[in-house]
């Protein structure tokens, strides 16, 4: 018989307290900004610093509003943090105030406050700063490299091998000298004996230099904080790894059609590092305010945001894929959250 364990909102199948889970996960995302900073003039910490601003001003207003103080458990700068690594690193400023103020003003607290909300605060705030200023949002990304795959795809340029980086060198993107250097010193010791080839252009996506959303810039830094994460357990584990395995089957299956490609042929590797997959499946996917209650349901739901990201980003022309399929799962987690309790909890009464 299945029994239902009631704890504090919103760590519901979680051992760790939410200020534990809130902190570690903004000083992962601090690691993130840091990297991309590095190679932007420092533009991705003003983007920080503003979103932080923003966040304390709006949480400790409402909290002054209803004689609260809630800014000790980390949410409102998670909210912040999370929301700056998925914004443009050359965003105007004035954008990302406003979406993160959207994001504490209306989607955390608006329902209530940390474990009411059904959507991811920093998650909708980046809507409301994508749907708001859609101009102003591509402007920051222009020149990126998934703008420049998915701008030269929309021109009619398709690789018969469908390959992201072979549209990437038919239009006019130079790969690096340290990622020319690093190819084939893995190409002449690992791959040739096995007859195989890595080709150019993988290295870069661990250090970007120019516009990109700033999760993507500071990919080295976002992998050691989901080696973290989960080494420390604040996420059930199986969550990102169900959602990586399904998302990345779907790319290897028909991740080359739209780029001129072959079923069976999609580059796993480009689908990966970029695009904000990682975030979307260690940090998104796995928030337990908008999740679900049991730990069979979130593997299901992780699943479901897996494809619905791999339909947006392949077959949607939005580069951003993982991002919308996360949102459109999150609107279907009350209609989830009432069916896991009609059929897995026998013995259950009203909270």
């Amino acid at each position: 018989m299945s029994v239902i364990h009631v704890a504090r909102k919103p760590l519901i199948h979680i051992n760790d307290s939410t200020s534990q889970r809130m902190w570690l996960v903004s000083f992962m995302a601090m690691l993130v900004i840091i990297q991309s900073a590095l190679t932007d003039n420092y533009a991705s910490f003003i983007v920080a610093l503003v979103a932080l601003f923003s966040a304390v001003f709006m949480e400790l207003a409402i909290n002054g509003a209803r004689g609260t103080f809630t800014l000790r458990d980390g949410s409102a700068v998670t909210t912040a943090l999370i929301l700056a690594l998925l914004m443009p690193n050359g965003v105007n400023p004035v954008i990302v105030a406003l979406g993160t103020i959207f994001a504490i003003g209306i989607v955390k607290h608006a329902y209530g406050g940390l474990g009411t909300n059904w959507l991811n605060p920093a998650l909708g705030g980046w809507l409301f700063v994508n749907a708001s200023w859609p101009k102003s949002f591509d402007k920051a990304l222009d020149g990126s490299v998934l703008h420049q795959v998915y701008q030269a795809v929309s021109r009619g340029v398709i690789d018969p091998s469908g390959s992201p980086l072979a549209i990437l060198k038919i239009a006019g993107h130079k790969v690096s000298s340290q990622d020319s250097l690093l190819t084939s010193l893995l190409n002449h010791s690992i791959f040739s004996p096995i007859n195989a080839e890595l080709p150019s252009g993988y290295f870069d996506f661990f250090s970007l230099s120019g516009p990109a959303m700033i999760a993507d810039r500071g990919i080295i830094m976002l992998l050691i904080g989901t080696i973290i994460i989960t080494a420390v357990r604040i996420n059930r584990p199986l969550i990102p790894a169900v959602y990586i395995f399904v998302y990345l089957f779907l790319v290897r299956l028909f991740g080359a059609i739209p780029f001129g490609g072959t079923l069976g042929n999609g580059d796993m590797l480009f689908g990966l590092l970029n695009g904000g997959t990682l975030l979307t499946a260690f940090i998104l996917a796995t928030d337990p305010g908008s999740g679900t209650k049991s730990y069979k349901a979130g593997l299901i739901t992780a699943a479901l945001a897996a494809l619905f990201g791999f339909l947006f980003r392949y077959f949607g022309g939005t580069p951003f894929g993982s991002l919308y399929g996360i949102l459109l799962t999150n609107t279907l987690i009350p209609t989830i959250r009432s069916l896991e309790i009609s059929l897995l909890y026998t013995n259950r009464r009203t909270l």
